[in-house]
């Protein structure tokens, strides 16, 4: 089995021509919430929800600089309606909720591979990581529970949703 799970990694980098950086799905939301065996973990009101997922390959580093990029995108709407303020600008909290599905890769077949994702003792340190980074930016964070089965409430305004990657490949 680890022969195959080898080449199988072999054969994804070969054809998969981006790294495996942290990935983001960042939806503005007016109110977004997470619960856990019937318990509310996390809620906030206007601000960002993201979705977290983290490569094999992610750092502290990695993760310091994903929680830059997100609080400083300009994807809030200013007096003119254009998007031009960040989190910071609109003293929005934050949501984040790990994912390492959006490592899914269902290009070989209909059961998807998370190869590329980080092992679970590495995804929950730099998931803290990122949420602590975002906190010392002076943002207001909530966060769902890693590993668990969560229900994930939001209203999504706009819809505003934004796809990174620390990889920056899209």
């Amino acid at each position: 089995m680890v022969a195959l799970c080898q080449f199988r990694e072999a054969c994804f980098e070969e054809f998969w021509p981006y790294e495996n950086g942290m990935r983001a799905v960042v939806q503005r939301a007016s109110r977004a919430r997470v619960i856990v065996d019937g318990r509310v973990t996390g809620e906030i009101g206007a601000g960002l929800m993201v979705l977290l997922a983290v490569g094999r390959e992610d750092t502290a580093a990695t993760a310091k600089s994903m929680a830059e990029k997100i609080v400083n995108l300009r994807i809030f709407n200013d007096a003119e309606g254009k998007m031009n303020l960040s989190l910071l600008d609109v003293h929005g909290a934050l949501l984040a909720v790990s994912q390492f599905t959006l490592y899914g890769d269902a290009r070989g077949g209909r059961r998807p591979s998370f190869i590329q994702a980080a092992p679970p003792e590495q995804g929950k340190a730099l998931y803290e990581e990122f949420a602590r980074a975002v906190s010392e930016l002076g943002v207001r964070v909530e966060k769902g529970v890693f590993q668990a089965h969560m229900a994930v409430e939001l209203v999504n305004d706009g819809p505003v949703t934004i796809l990174l990657d620390s990889d920056k490949s899209f």
